[in-house]
């Protein structure tokens, strides 16, 4: 048994390394897929005790079973599965299996849960709450302005650099998951918020600085943002949960319900999948087309240049 475990390990050393440096995954991809692998190789080693190469089809489908029984979601199974599935997709890769024991198990239909938002109103309450004769004030209230008129993720967000604002050319550029780059145009609403914060703030010279900062100079976490947006949902009177992607989410509704096109709105969210994006459209929500619009006619109109 000894000996088995030690397979396991070596191979969680040998997945992590090719999933982090050859795939080059995102972080949060990396850490849950090896999270999906220690849950599933101590099932595993508990049920069978056998070594990654001797897995076949029907443990893998109890394993799933087990998840069920124990009441995890169908998005959660989901996951799972498609960590193993990544995993074994690398055995066959490398050589060490010759056939998938995961080729014939299908993927657990996620329950479609449609997302809060917050309607226009609630996100012009949000900004109204930001002391803008203070550093913090204006620094928040630049935040909540991009992360509602840009769409960003909360990660793209806090690894926002100096170097990549081009507000000459009227766009952001923003590195998504799997390191994947893409042009997201950008509002004078938020440029200006953007300006009056680094005005404010300490002057940097390195172009490569990171753009939001905490009080001692050094980039915000994520955590932070949800802090920062969570207080300003309650001194606004704001009783739903929201968090970071609340406004994501806000965006692209108000982008597809005032007629922007699914595809114009996947590519400027960064999903790799169209069905990611259609969630959205089961939802009703006023515009923000015409900010977009704009900022589209904008960067287009420069680029020809």
């Amino acid at each position: 048994m000894a000996d088995v475990t030690k397979k396991w390990e070596k191979l969680r050393v040998d997945y992590f390394r090719y999933i982090k440096t050859e795939k080059r995954l995102a972080t949060n991809t990396v850490e849950a897929y090896i999270d999906d692998y220690n849950e599933f190789m101590h099932f595993i080693l508990r049920q069978y005790g056998v070594a990654p190469e001797m897995v076949n089809s029907s443990m893998i489908e109890r394993f799933m079973n087990w998840l069920y029984d124990e009441k995890r979601s169908r998005a959660s199974q989901a996951r799972r599965l498609s960590g193993i599935k990544s995993l074994y997709n690398y055995l066959l890769f490398s050589e060490r299996i010759e056939q998938l024991p995961t080729e014939n198990i299908d993927t657990p239909k996620a329950e479609r849960i449609l997302p809060d938002v917050l309607s226009v109103d609630e996100v012009d309450a949000l900004l109204r709450t930001f002391d803008m004769t203070s550093v913090k004030g204006c620094r928040d209230s630049a935040i909540v302005e991009v992360l509602y008129s840009t769409g960003l993720r909360v990660s793209e967000l806090v690894t926002l650099r100096l170097s990549d604002l081009f507000f000459g050319e009227g766009y952001i550029r923003v590195v998504g998951k799997g390191d994947k780059q893409r042009l997201v145009p950008i509002g004078s609403v938020a440029r200006d918020k953007i300006q009056l914060y680094m005005e404010l703030r300490r002057p940097e010279k390195n172009s490569e600085v990171t753009l939001f900062l905490n009080n001692r100079g050094k980039p915000l976490t994520r955590v932070m943002v949800f802090t920062i947006i969570r207080q300003a949902a309650e001194r606004a009177g704001i009783t739903k949960q929201i968090s970071p992607h609340t406004l994501r989410h806000s965006y692209a509704t108000h982008l597809l319900e005032g007629g922007a096109n699914v595809r114009q709105v996947q590519e400027l969210l960064g999903h790799e999948s169209i069905s990611t994006t259609e969630v959205y459209t089961h939802l009703d929500r006023k515009h923000l087309r015409s900010v977009v619009d704009d900022a589209f006619a904008e960067v287009n109109q420069k680029l020809k240049k």
